[in-house]
């Protein structure tokens, strides 16, 4: 029997994709240092660490997880009461991210980074954008391997006096192209770009 329908598929539309605005924030930095991204629903969480890593500038160097309500997500392990499911296994879409509104991610334990990620919007997937893409942020990412947050304002503090002793030491170990002050979107998304989907 040949059908009405014969030709024109099921005539089912399918849902357009969601975009997630994230507002990522290094926790306890002052001045803030934050980002602003742009995700599919459908990326997967361990794509969203290897945004984050570029987002700051880090290396992934370290261990890292993300917590929201009592979920644990990152590099899988099991020990007595802590459990932390592989991070390669869920999208953000499966831990409906837009309806709970927040979480945090937890990178390099010793030194205790904490990044603070905020749904602020959802939006349509638009035609022709690639995703994730950074669209706003302020300050330089801190170093990986700084010391942590107190180290990471006595640097800064230490930066601002390029002439002492201190100053010279960070200056020499971060390198001339480091610039506390600098945010730069333009090499975040090109490095985002890399990343694929």
């Amino acid at each position: 029997m040949i059908s009405l329908q014969e030709g024109r598929g099921s005539g089912a539309k399918r849902a357009a994709e969601r975009v997630l605005c994230l507002r990522l924030v290094v926790a306890g930095t002052q001045p803030r240092v934050w980002r602003r991204l742009l995700v599919k629903e459908t990326m997967w969480l361990c794509r969203l660490h290897d945004s984050i890593q570029v987002a700051f500038d880090w290396f992934d160097y370290q261990t890292h997880v993300f917590a929201m309500d009592d979920l644990r997500f990152g590099n899988p392990q099991k020990r007595d009461d802590l459990v932390v499911e592989d991070d390669r296994d869920v999208t953000l879409g499966d831990l409906n991210l837009a309806h709970r509104d927040r979480m945090t991610y937890d990178y390099q334990f010793g030194e205790g980074w904490r990044v603070d990620i905020r749904v602020e919007k959802t939006a349509a997937a638009g035609k022709g954008v690639r995703y994730p893409a950074c669209i706003g942020g302020e300050r330089a990412g801190p170093p990986e391997d700084c010391g942590g947050i107190e180290a990471f304002h006595d640097m800064l503090a230490c930066l601002k006096d390029p002439a002492s002793e201190l100053g010279k030491e960070w200056s020499g170990w971060l390198g001339p192209d480091y610039d506390p002050s600098a945010c730069d979107l333009d090499k975040v998304n090109q490095a985002l770009r890399k990343l694929g989907k």
